[in-house]
């Protein structure tokens, strides 16, 4: 049984905002990570338990999990939970940016 994947706005933003990124350093490489990005998060449907914890569950008391997208210094974390049968998709930031913290 699969598991419902949503993926608000405001990560939408955050996608585009990468895609803009990356697109004006190279315009090449850009749609194809845009839509692995996408295919990432869409893999989530089938065991999104098999993603370690983040370590921002820790300060927002929740069990938040990651999923690495990319390699190296191109790695973005896409950090989600899970709800019963429902994987949604909280951000997806740089590897490089700093932890999410309340507030």
């Amino acid at each position: 049984m699969k598991y419902e994947v949503l993926v608000t706005p405001s990560v939408e933003r955050e996608l585009e905002e990468a895609y803009q990124w990356i697109s004006e350093r190279a315009p090449e490489a850009a749609v194809g990570w845009y839509n692995g990005a996408l295919d990432a998060c869409l893999t989530l449907e089938t065991f999104p338990e098999r993603s370690p914890l983040a370590t921002e569950g820790k300060a927002f008391d929740r069990e938040i999990r990651q999923l690495i997208y990319g390699n190296g210094h191109h790695a973005y974390r896409i950090l989600f939970e899970v709800s019963g049968r429902t994987v949604r998709i909280l951000h997806i930031r740089h590897g490089a940016r700093e932890r999410l913290r309340p507030g």
